[in-house]
């Protein structure tokens, strides 16, 4: 079994989820006592956020690709970044390294050919859905992207922040995603939603939607886990 580095408390409301994820794939897939070997580089998550307010994207893939080689060198075969979001530095991440880094939106991508989703909408942080790193990274696979209006995708992005990552979970909130969800099904075709944030799944269940949900959590985990038995 290899060893699966991650990066994350990005936030760690959703790390502790990855955790979860990948022992029990790993007890699901070889029982007993097995669990996944993994190696962890935690943030913290105001220090991240505040380059994000800023802008100052270099200085944060400079902060992770520190972390991630450190990852290597205490033994880590494949990486994780446990968020969505910052996949917007993959691409440098992924350069400095001699590991594979397992990229969330790949995985995604898969999941959504595999159920026949042609045109998915993604919900996430605003850097998420408003930058191209990820749209364009699905639509290299096939997949048509929309995002939400405007003010919508500013709800979205706010429950994310001022709720999801400090633990909230408010039925009120859960509303507002499912009435967001109902509009971008109905209004504008969606045949699938991305919940493109590892804290949305903390929210929203499949049957919140009347399409498939594609945890991003759930599948990136799952991948590493795949790829860590060699399957």
């Amino acid at each position: 079994m290899k060893t699966i580095g991650l990066l994350g408390g990005m936030s760690w409301e959703s790390t502790v989820v990855y955790y979860q994820l990948l022992n029990q794939l790993v007890r699901e897939k070889r029982g007993g006592l097995h669990s996944a070997k993994v190696v962890m580089h935690s943030f913290d998550f105001e220090e991240i956020v505040a380059c994000q307010k800023a802008g100052e994207w270099q200085k944060a893939a400079d902060m992770l690709l520190a972390a991630a080689r450190k990852l290597e060198e205490s033994g880590a075969e494949l990486l994780l970044i446990c968020t969505n979001t910052m996949h917007t530095l993959a691409p440098e991440i992924a350069a400095g390294l001699n590991i594979p880094l397992v990229h969330i939106a790949d995985v995604t991508a898969e999941a959504l050919r595999s159920q026949g989703v042609q045109k998915a909408a993604l919900l996430g942080t605003r850097y998420t859905m408003e930058q191209d790193f990820y749209r364009e990274r699905l639509q290299e696979h096939g997949v048509e992207v929309i995002v939400p209006g405007s003010v919508e995708r500013q709800d979205v992005h706010d429950i994310i922040f001022d709720e999801l990552c400090q633990g909230q979970i408010l039925a009120h909130s859960r509303k507002r995603y499912c009435e967001i969800m109902t509009q971008l099904t109905e209004e504008q075709g969606a045949e699938g939603i991305i919940l493109g944030c590892t804290e949305i799944p903390l929210l929203v269940k499949a049957g919140d939607a009347c399409v498939p949900l594609f945890d991003t959590t759930y599948l990136h985990a799952k991948k590493a886990v795949e790829m860590a038995l060699g399957e």
